[in-house]
């Protein structure tokens, strides 16, 4: 992995780019502290422009993070040329915004219906448009998850063979999480998703939409162009117990084959041992420390190390705990693209949860290319 830092005028880039005859990137655009929401969104834009003029290669998805939603949606455009996100989940470095975008080189990815993304080798992102606006959080993730099962299925692939990565954003996570959880196991056990088989990589976080009665929201990624046999499921039975010993269904992480690269989705990963237990209750930097021990087992399994992550999302409970954490990560990871975000994990006792994705060459000429 190749971390490069792009300036801009108002906007800082941090990219991770992978280059292996046909070039993917990661970046979090970060702008300047400051200015208003407006500028500092303007800003980002700005940089989007100039980074796909720069790199030659086009976004496929994004996900912006407001400190305010309501009232900066009304900042962004109301169509974009990809895949979007958009959450109340406020960067801790003082700005009003931030951007994750993954950048693809020869991309082709076009607007199907109602926030489904999909390019000309059957890859589906599924952006804010795929909407659920009323109902409990157990009702909407059903919804959610059974329209996607449908439209898997129109494309003959299924939510158990070719849905790679999801998302789920829960306003007020304290009293939402449970009927996300309960959603999710329903539907998974009707599509086949069991102890027996596998689940798939996932984020249950708090995550705040425009919209107050949207009590979730979900993204998701597949590929139903993607073989079982392509696909390694990842444990860390070392470090981490299975998720479903507590009552949840999803995998700790995900590596997926390609021709020449392999992908690993690391589920949002918080301090928890291979027992269920929360380790070291309280402590924020202890917590942080076995979070990201967790992480190394699971990146290590997947034949990847911290050198081929190409961006970290960092989720604290607490915001007087950035200090602290944003010195760590700096230091053990400066080339990474990151963002630290407010944003309170599923069980109350955790202080800190992190997600991310690596990127390796590999050898796979069996395989079709990514």
């Amino acid at each position: 992995m190749k971390y490069l830092n792009f300036k801009y005028d108002g906007a800082e880039a941090k990219v991770a780019l992978f280059d292996n005859g046909r070039k993917e990137a990661h970046a979090y655009i970060i702008p300047s502290v400051g200015n208003d929401a407006k500028t500092q969104i303007r800003s980002i834009r700005e940089a989007v422009s100039k980074l796909v003029s720069d790199t030659g290669m086009t976004p496929v998805f994004k996900r912006w993070l407001l400190s305010d939603p309501a009232n900066q949606r009304p900042l962004l455009p109301d169509h974009d040329n990809c895949a979007v996100s958009l959450l109340g989940q406020s960067p801790l470095d003082g700005t009003k915004a931030a951007l994750l975008v993954f950048f693809e080189q020869n991309a082709d990815f076009t607007h199907r219906d109602g926030g489904i993304w999909e390019d000309s080798r059957g890859r589906i992102w599924v952006g804010d448009g795929y909407y659920v606006s009323t109902g409990d959080s157990l009702s909407m993730t059903v919804a959610y998850l059974e329209r996607l099962a449908y439209e898997l299925k129109l494309r003959g692939a299924s939510l158990k063979d070719n849905c790679l990565r999801t998302w789920f954003f829960v306003r007020d996570i304290d009293n939402n999480y449970s009927g996300v959880v309960q959603g999710r196991n329903s539907v998974f056990a009707r599509e086949g998703l069991t102890n027996e088989s596998h689940f798939i990589a996932s984020t249950g976080i708090e995550g705040q939409c425009a919209e107050p009665k949207r009590l979730v929201a979900f993204n998701a990624f597949a590929d139903t162009g993607v073989t079982p046999q392509q696909i390694t499921y990842i444990y860390g039975k070392s470090h981490l117990n299975p998720t479903y010993e507590y009552g949840v269904a999803f995998e700790r992480a995900t590596a997926v084959d390609y021709a020449d690269r392999r992908h690993v989705y690391i589920s949002g990963t918080a301090s928890i041992d291979n027992k269920g237990q929360i380790v070291a209750p309280g402590d924020i930097k202890a917590q942080a420390i076995r979070m990201l021990e967790n992480i190394s087992v699971l990146l290590e399994e997947g034949n990847c190390g911290w050198e081929d992550v190409a961006h970290m999302t960092v989720y604290l409970r607490d915001i007087a705990d950035h200090a602290l954490i944003s010195k760590m990560m700096e230091e053990r990871y400066p080339g990474v693209p990151k963002v630290i975000v407010l944003a309170p994990v599923c069980r109350p006792g955790w202080l800190i949860e992190t997600e991310c994705m690596a990127i390796k060459k590999a050898d796979n000429p069996e395989y079709a290319a990514y």
